[in-house]
């Protein structure tokens, strides 16, 4: 399989004008995702992987470092590039789900390829596929507000994949939904990565991180520990990350 992501020595420094004080969050992280890979990054707040995953999705940058997505370094690009590139490589899923309240179901979904001057006929071929995908074909006609929480984030993720991206982003995809929308929706993940979908994932649920094929601790801004699933079941996998968090925190 080929790279789809690769980070090389990323450093991230954050000045404060007023005190002149920097603060290091990313201390030379490196790692590389194949196509097809799901890693779940956990770590402590403060520990760097919200950094880490913004700065993937090219929505903060690095102080150094470079960022390489399916060959394209982003580290390279201007903000026209970039912002081309992010509509079309990426998909994005968050924890408050962003959704347009004044959009129906349907047209947050199909919103990405309405950016890229998609014709209506791929649009709602597409819009369609996915709703049938995530469920929530019944709810095309609703808006975000008349849908529940594990419905909002489904549709979410429609919409994170309707462009077929190289990669998706997941920030604390479950941190708004009780344990049965987030069990859902970590299957939906584990579904659509099975089909190929590579993600990428930061989380604190460990359940969550199960779902994953590696999980990336961080910790001070470095890679502290990798836990690789191989042939593990989620079961298995589940116990072997809440037993290396347990040991951790003595």
């Amino acid at each position: 399989m080929r790279k789809m992501l690769e980070l090389r020595g990323l450093h991230k420094t954050y000045y404060t004008k007023r005190s002149n004080v920097q603060y290091e969050a990313l201390k030379g992280i490196s790692f590389d995702a194949e196509e097809g890979d799901f890693i779940a990054i956990m770590g402590e707040s403060g520990s760097g992987k919200t950094t880490t995953l913004n700065i993937i999705a090219s929505l903060d940058a690095a102080t150094s470092g470079e960022v390489i997505i399916g060959g394209s370094d982003i580290s390279k690009m201007d903000n026209k590039e970039i912002c081309r590139f992010r509509r079309e490589k990426l998909g994005f899923v968050f924890q408050d789900f962003n959704l347009l309240n004044y959009f129906t179901v349907k047209d947050n979904i199909a919103f990405p390829l309405v950016l890229l001057n998609k014709s209506k006929k791929e649009i709602n071929e597409r819009v369609e596929e996915l709703a049938e995908k995530t469920g929530i074909t019944k709810l095309l006609n609703k808006y975000p507000y008349e849908i529940s929480g594990g419905e909002k984030q489904r549709t979410a993720v429609a919409r994170a994949l309707v462009c077929k991206p190289a990669l998706v982003l997941a920030d604390e995809p479950t941190g708004a939904l009780d344990s049965k929308n987030s069990e859902q929706l970590m299957d939906l993940f584990k579904t659509f990565n099975d089909l190929g979908q590579t993600i990428i994932m930061v989380t604190h649920s460990v359940k969550s991180a199960s779902k994953a094929k590696r999980v990336l601790f961080l910790k001070d801004g470095v890679i502290g520990t990798t836990l690789d699933k191989s042939e593990q079941t989620d079961e298995a996998f589940e116990e072997e990350i809440a037993n290396f968090l347990y040991n951790a925190r003595k």
